[in-house]
């Protein structure tokens, strides 16, 4: 009977499911992205996000608690090294399952979960901060205030010579 389920238990025992678990968060840090079965992933992300929000503070006690559920130590060097700079403003949603169609042999519906912040054709321009845009109109009174705020330097302005003017009155009489 499945009284009570509250999570999927991918028909393994208690033992046999944490130690896939653990092995495939391993994976999933290590190569960023991961194939495997759309059950498998939606498991998997409830086992990992939890992680990485522990990994976004670097302390010995969150290494230790991570250590414990990951069993690697390039896993947890990796995760606190490289991916928690990474998704540290971040507030959750660390990963992302794309369902990739049906496996051959036994039709089962497999998907590619990834992290988020590690997939280049989806965010492009990660590293370049858009601004917002503004009216011209902000634009104007900001460089007015700009100027207006900048030590005022006295501008010469040349006026023209009496001789200058009686040549060009010469020409236009000729």
């Amino acid at each position: 009977m499945r009284h009570g389920k509250k999570f999927n238990h991918l028909g393994r025992t208690a033992s046999h499911r944490s130690a896939l678990l653990s092995n495939m968060a391993c994976s999933l840090i290590e190569h960023k992205r991961i194939n495997t079965t759309v059950a498998k992933a939606k498991a998997l992300r409830v086992y990992v996000e939890p992680l990485l929000t522990k990994a976004k503070e670097d302390t010995t006690h969150n290494r230790r608690i991570v250590f414990s559920y990951l069993q690697s130590k390039e896993a947890v060097t990796e995760l606190f090294r490289s991916v928690a700079p990474k998704i540290a403003e971040r507030n959750g949603g660390y990963t992302r399952i794309i369902k990739t169609g049906f496996r051959q042999g036994d039709a089962a519906d497999m998907a590619l979960i990834e992290l988020v912040d590690f997939n280049e054709l989806y965010n492009p321009n990660a590293e370049e901060k858009k601004t917002t845009r503004r009216s011209r109109r902000a634009t104007t009174a900001k460089k007015e205030a700009v100027v207006a705020d900048a030590p005022k330097v006295e501008e010469k302005v040349e006026e023209p010579t009496a001789e200058a003017t009686d040549s060009t009155e010469e020409k236009t009489a000729e």
